[in-house]
């Protein structure tokens, strides 16, 4: 037998705000990066993108992370820290050419996965 739950609103226990996903192995931000990373596309967590230089891409996250990176949240496109550290509420990407140079990139694709503070 299966089963059907259709809801406008999934709310939190006091019905004031949306049910975290605090502890639970789901992207906690994401953002696309367009026009050689100039641009700030589709976002989830994500209030702001940066072009530090050539090549190196900075986004500042809405909520911060719980802790800093390795083993508390990783980033899936992070090519090279550039030597800048992570931390709770940025991460940063270089992208290179096929001769190893940095280079600015058509398109940047960030997916976070951790706990957020």
């Amino acid at each position: 037998m299966t089963s059907v739950l259709n809801v406008d609103t999934i709310a939190d226990k006091a019905g004031t705000g949306p049910v975290g996903l605090t502890k639970q192995a789901a992207a906690k931000a994401f953002a696309h990066a367009g026009s050689s990373g100039n641009s700030l596309g589709s976002s989830l967590n994500v209030s702001s993108l940066a072009d530090e230089a050539t090549g190196l891409y900075s986004i500042t996250f809405t909520n911060n992370m719980s802790a800093v990176p390795a083993p508390n949240y990783s980033d899936a496109l992070s090519i090279g820290y550039n030597n800048d550290p992570a931390t709770t509420s940025v991460v940063k990407s270089q992208s290179y050419n096929t001769s190893y140079g940095a280079t600015d990139s058509a398109n940047v694709y960030y997916s976070v996965h951790g706990d957020l503070a």
